[in-house]
């Protein structure tokens, strides 16, 4: 039986769901920035449901250098994530990495993201929410896991990681969960930020990479306004981030290994705004 390599109920999942030789690897990527620029594919969410083939070639077409597939990428069998690799190899971009809902670190389930992050060539296999609640205490049961899956992970050649949203960043125990992440996990698992919820809960991104040097491996560059009604919906450069002293930041310290478009929608269809964003990204940074 020929597999395809989705269906559209795995991708109508929502997406609120130490260095492993990574920098040596994506150095031979296509030329551009020093620092690879890959999306998020969240960012083209709805397209890739319908198409995700097509939707990849438009990646690479655009001029993205790689990828991070999210949540509904767990459900790929062994041979739709070869037929990925593929893919990624015929178009010459790489998966960079994967989101992934905290179970996906269990005993159980972790066994099945090493496999298939193994095939895609991924470099990092990345929490992106937790259900373990919102107590310090919680937090640090939060930090154990991705300690222990690191362990797996790294023994596989991979990497671990957490990605924050803004409750990370929010301190209502009075300490912010990030910083309990930060403190309770091992220097070898990877702190990617996301600008966007980072500036929207308060806090000040740049001040965290320089506080945690080595560890923001990779950003989201995802854009913010706190004007009426625009909020994630501006394309990046139309927010309040700043890029540039972030870009120094995360490059002069921050450990900084690959960059990741995230858009959450705008005023232009979802490829339409991909363009854009790496557009404006390649302005701002420099190609």
């Amino acid at each position: 039986m020929k597999h395809t390599l989705w269906t559209r109920r795995e991708f109508a999942v929502t997406a609120t769901l130490a260095p492993f030789g990574v920098s040596a690897t994506l150095s031979a990527l296509p030329a551009g920035s020093a620092i690879p620029i890959g999306i998020e594919m969240y960012s083209v969410r709805s397209a890739l449901a319908k198409d995700p083939t097509g939707t990849v070639r438009e990646v690479a077409k655009t001029g993205y250098q790689g990828l991070e597939f999210y949540g509904p990428y767990y459900e790929w069998t062994v041979e739709q994530a070869k037929e990925m690799k593929r893919l990624l190899d015929e178009l010459k971009i790489r998966c960079f990495s994967t989101h992934n809902d905290s179970r996906n670190f269990s005993a159980e389930k972790i066994g099945h993201a090493i496999e298939v992050n193994k095939l895609l060539g991924s470099q990092y296999v990345v929490m992106a929410s937790s259900h373990e609640g919102s107590t310090p205490d919680a937090w640090k049961a939060v930090a154990e896991i991705l300690n222990k899956g690191s362990e797996k992970l790294e023994a596989a050649g991979l990497g671990a990681g957490y990605h924050n949203h803004q409750i990370e960043f929010r301190g209502e125990f009075g300490s912010r969960p990030m910083d309990i992440l930060a403190k309770n996990t091992k220097p070898s698992v990877m702190l990617q930020l996301d600008v966007g919820t980072c500036l929207e809960a308060g806090a000040d991104p740049v001040a965290w990479i320089i506080s945690n040097p080595g560890r923001i491996r990779s950003m989201h560059c995802k854009e913010w306004s706190p004007e009426k009604d625009k909020g994630y919906s501006v394309l990046f450069g139309e927010g309040v981030a700043p890029w540039k002293q972030l870009f120094d930041a995360a490059e002069h310290g921050g450990g900084i290994e690959y960059y990741l478009i995230e858009q959450e929608g705008s005023r232009f269809s979802e490829i339409e705004t991909a363009q854009r964003c790496l557009a404006s990204f390649q302005a701002t940074h420099g190609a």
